[in-house]
């Protein structure tokens, strides 16, 4: 649809599609209002012939050959900038995200924003719900959790993002939240993935361990069919053979999903890595790569902490992370969100 499509003309198109045959779905991004049309050859024939071109307020039409119809590249010219309480996430410019894996306290939460804010964050992350590979493992706050990292956004003016891990949780999720995390252990949970598109939030989307680029892409797809193109997708390691680290982090997956989608991607390098000690250099490889944005955890006391301590940063390991969030995106020609935000 053109930019200054009414809803009236909206509502029109749609109508059109259906009285031919077709299936309609909207999807609203910040930029962009896409219909998507699934049919019968008969039915897309139909409707080239009578030519949806010619109503008005669409801008143009296109075929769409990929599997994955509203999230690929071959329907936007440039890809898609998406904002999250305002910060940008997207081809110009360079967004860190980071905070603690898990909210434990209001004091731990508020100390571990302030590290991430000073080290260039402009997005707070944090896990009010955890699910764990172990049932004895800490679970994560609940309602708590999200209460507490609302109060700390307002303290510290960072927006916040957190995962959602069951469908009859998003309702909840969405007062408080700016962003919803889909995790990678539930991205093809498609029930969770519809709620999360219908929330009018924005969704971050992480690589499920063995994911395919096609399946992961499907998986937006789901979110984008219920009226949301605001998605973020997150490299954060596939499952490999190798014991040495946690996950194996598919840096060419940055390129590859930028090149068949329209959606930022980001890399979470802290969970790839699973060890303190390689989430810097695994950072500079995502930057490098072209990433949209890092996600990082980040603990004030990393030894005592319930959830990844061996992968949060802190003092001297953070200096060195927000260096090369301050340096090597320009040489890539990306503005800093923080930047932005100043």
């Amino acid at each position: 649809m053109a930019p200054g499509a009414s809803d009236a003309d909206l509502h029109a198109v749609v109508a059109h599609i259906e009285a031919s045959g077709g299936q309609a779905f909207v999807s609203r991004g910040v930029m962009r209002t896409i219909v998507g049309v699934v049919g019968s050859e008969e039915v897309l024939e139909s409707l080239d012939a009578e030519g949806l071109r010619g109503l008005s307020g669409v801008a143009e039409t296109m075929r769409i050959t990929a599997p994955y119809k509203l999230v690929s590249a071959q329907n936007h010219a440039r890809r898609t900038t998406i904002r999250v309480g305002g910060v940008p996430i997207g081809p110009d410019t360079f967004t860190l995200i980071a905070g603690p894996c898990a909210v434990e306290t209001a004091e731990q939460t508020l100390a571990a924003a302030q590290l991430a804010k000073r080290a260039g964050a402009t997005l707070l992350r944090g896990g009010a719900y955890k699910p764990r590979t172990s049932p004895y493992a800490f679970q994560g706050l609940g309602l708590d959790g999200l209460r507490i990292l609302a109060e700390v956004r307002d303290e510290v003016q960072l927006p916040f993002v957190t995962e959602v891990v069951d469908a009859g949780d998003v309702d909840s999720v969405v007062q408080y939240a700016d962003m919803l995390q889909i995790g990678t252990r539930n991205m093809q949970n498609f029930s969770l993935l519809q709620a999360a598109g219908a929330s009018g939030k924005p969704v971050m989307l992480k690589r499920g361990l063995t994911a395919t680029y096609e399946e992961w892409l499907m998986a937006a797809e789901y979110i984008a069919q219920r009226g949301n193109l605001d998605i973020v997708l997150c490299e954060r390691g596939i499952r490999s053979f190798e014991p040495s680290i946690r996950n194996m982090l598919d840096v060419s997956a940055v390129a590859i999903m930028q090149r068949q989608s329209h959606l930022p991607v980001i890399v979470d390098p802290s969970h790839a890595a699973g060890r303190r000690d390689l989430v810097v250099p695994l950072a500079r490889a995502g930057i490098a790569a072209g990433a949209d944005g890092i996600m990082v955890d980040v603990h004030a006391h990393p030894e005592s902490a319930l959830v990844d301590g061996a992968q949060a940063l802190s003092g001297a390991t953070l200096e060195e992370l927000a260096v090369a969030v301050a340096t090597l995106p320009a040489l890539l020609g990306r503005t800093s969100a923080a930047h932005l935000a100043g």
